[in-house]
This record gives C-alpha cells, structure tokens and sequence, in this order.
C-alpha cells in the first residue's frame, strides 16, 4: 500500500513538473524566436537557419527553467494534497513523515541527475549545432534586404547603396563600398591595414542562383584605394560575387556552447599544477576567460545541487496541518524562501569566479541550509508518524 502512495505521488509530481517545464520554456522560446527574426530581417540568413537555429536553443532554455519548475510543481503537489486530505491517507496507512520526505529528496536527485544531462551535455551540444547553421550558411535573404534609397551593411565588410529599382528587379546607381582587403607589409606602426575598393554602375541587377550570388554591373567604374595610391578603372560590365561575403551574424563559439573536456582542460591547466598551457581552436585560456569557464563548469555540474535544497523546503509544507489558523501565512513563508534560494543560487554563481568568498559561498551555502534543516525534522519525526 505504502509503494502504491508514493507511486501514486511521484507520478502526478513529474506530469506537473513536465507540464509547467514545457509550458514556461515554451513561452520563453516563442519571445526569444521573435528576438531571431533579426538573424533574417537584418543579417540575411534564410529560414531554414532561423528554424533550426531557435529550436536547437530549446534545450538551453529548458535547463533554465527547471528548478523553478521542479520547486512549484513540488509545492502545488503537497498543497493540492494536504488540502484535499490525501496526505492524511499517507499518515494513517503508517507512512512516516522523514520517510515521506526521503522519497522525495530520492526523487529531486533524479532530477538532478536530469539537469546535469541537460545543463552539461545536451544544451552545449544543441547551442554548437545551431551555431555552426550561423557558420555555414550563406546570406539567403541578402536579395530582401536590399531596398533602394538605404545603406545596407547586414554583409560583413561590404556596404550596399541603390537610388532605385524598377519592378523587373533591375538597379539604378549603385554603390558597393568593400574594405575585406588588407596590405602585404602591414605592421604595427600603421593604423589602418585594410584597402577598401569603391565600385560605382549605373545600372545592374542581383543573381541569386543556389550556388552563385552576385551583382551583375553595367557602364560604371571602380576605385582602388592602396595606401596613399588611387586608381581608377572604368568597366561596360563586372560580375561583383558576393559568395565570399558572410553575416554579421556571431559566429565564434561561446563559452556555454563548448564541450565539457575543453573546459576542463583550460580550467585545469591554468589553476593546476601542469606547466603545459591549454591551446584549442575553439577556446582562448587566459586569464580574461577562465572566470567565465570556471561559471560555466560550476552552472553545469554543480548548481543543480540547489534541487533537494528546494525539495526539503517544499516539505516543509507537511509540517503545518491546513487546520491551522497560520497555515495560510506558512504556506506564503515556504513559498517565498524556495523562491529566495533559487534568487541566491543565480546571484552566488556569478560572483563565485570573482574571489574565494564567493567560490565557497556557493559551494557551502545549499550544503549546509540542507543540513540545518533536514537533522531537525529527522529529530521531530524519527519516532512519530
């Protein structure tokens, strides 16, 4: 009958908690998809990479989202349970209150397990793969954003201007600015190493082919610029490609995007006792970056701890009959310090990279709390039911 309970518990806690998981993660995903819409509307990639990019960003916001959404789909569980007495049912078949409350910190290390999959493996994977849609796709929408009278620089290093274009598609009075050159014997001692190239037509139009983009330019001229030298060439017709080109789109690798051996190597090798320093084509280890990286393994391995801090302060709850005059007000109090935790738990990972302080405030803080509440309710209720 016992097993039975708690089957019966644990299974309509995680429909709850994968209920309010999707829902809020799925309302934050909608909001940050609408924020991508800049990737089509001002860097020119197509929709296929919009699509696949915001739906490979899922995972990130779900591992976000998660301990508040395991802390209220605990709290509503307990609630809904106490306030149509079936908790009783728990009481009077000789179900002890500690072990109640073990069963669910044995559930919250489920869940903790769950996150760090997540956290740590499947939304740095997912956030790489959408970033490499950014490094290898091409500029799909270039032929949108082009609008006669505006600069359009959405082109890395490549700045657009028309003065009209008829409904054939065909350009009057074009500009193409591109500054992607750069002189053999730069050094040190010039400030500005690029060449930039000016071409003027008076008429042409955009190919936009699967495999070939380009301008097609008529009766225009093209100015080189090469130090303190000018020169100035004058064309009936140029093919201006423009696959070169890419988007201003970001497309290095960021710190949560990186797998975990690299982060760990870099962490490693600069805090270890190894003299051989961490190099990777995808990671810089140095002293401006490793804070970040140290966050980034802390948020991953170590945060979700916070998960049967908070499952404990939810079970406080069975504490307080709802009989009681101050249950209302109790309830408010368990809710409010859940919610302070996971407040401190974000606040505390940020600072933890900055000094020792920090380092082991977040370390001790969801230990200890743990601690001090859990011995006393082994004291209050190892003998009692």
């Amino acid at each position: 009958m016992k097993k039975l309970l708690y089957q019966k518990f644990i299974t309509d806690t995680l429909k709850i908690f994968t209920l309010i998981s999707l829902s809020i993660a799925l309302i934050v995903w909608v909001i940050q998809a609408v924020n991508f819409l800049d990737f089509v509307t001002e860097d020119g990639h197509g929709f296929r990479v919009y699509f696949s990019y915001s739906l490979l960003n899922l995972p990130k916001i779900l591992h976000r989202v998660l301990p508040f959404a395991f802390f209220v789909s605990l709290f509503y569980q307990i609630y809904k349970y106490e306030e149509r007495n079936e908790l009783l049912i728990f009481w009077t078949n000789g179900v002890k209150k500690i072990n109640f409350i073990n069963i669910l910190l044995l559930y919250s290390i489920l869940i903790v397990g769950f996150q760090i999959v997540l956290s740590a493996f499947v939304s740095p994977m997912g956030q790489n793969k959408a970033r490499n849609f950014l490094r290898n796709s091409n500029i799909d929408f270039l032929p949108a954003l082009v609008k006669e009278g505006k600069f359009i620089d959405t082109v890395s290093k490549l700045t657009i201007f028309i003065e009209s274009k008829d409904e054939l598609g065909n350009y009057k009075n074009i500009f193409l600015n591109d500054d992607t050159g750069e002189y053999k014997d730069c050094t040190a001692t010039i400030k500005d190493c690029t060449k930039t190239q000016t071409i003027y037509a008076k008429r042409g139009r955009l190919i936009n082919e699967a495999n070939n983009r380009y301008f097609e330019l008529y009766d225009g001229r093209i100015i080189n610029n090469d130090k303190d030298r000018s020169t100035n060439i004058s064309f009936k017709k140029i093919d201006f490609n423009l696959s070169k080109y890419t988007s201003k789109s970001t497309t290095y690798s960021k710190i949560q995007e990186i797998e975990n051996t690299l982060l760990y190597n870099c962490f490693n090798s600069y805090y270890g006792k190894s003299k051989k320093k961490f190099t990777s084509r995808k990671l810089t280890c140095e002293q401006s970056t490793i804070k970040s990286v140290q966050q980034e393994l802390l948020k991953r391995f170590y945060q979700p701890i916070y998960l049967p801090l908070l499952a404990l302060i939810c079970c406080l709850l069975i504490m307080k009959s709802k009989e009681s005059s101050e249950y209302n007000k109790y309830k408010f109090l368990i809710f409010s310090l859940a919610f302070i935790v996971i407040i401190i738990s974000e606040i505390t990972l940020r600072y933890s990279s900055y000094n020792k302080i920090g380092f082991l405030f977040f370390l001790s803080f969801p230990i200890l709390f743990f601690f001090l509440i859990y011995i006393p309710l082994i004291i209050k209720f190892k003998h009692r039911v």
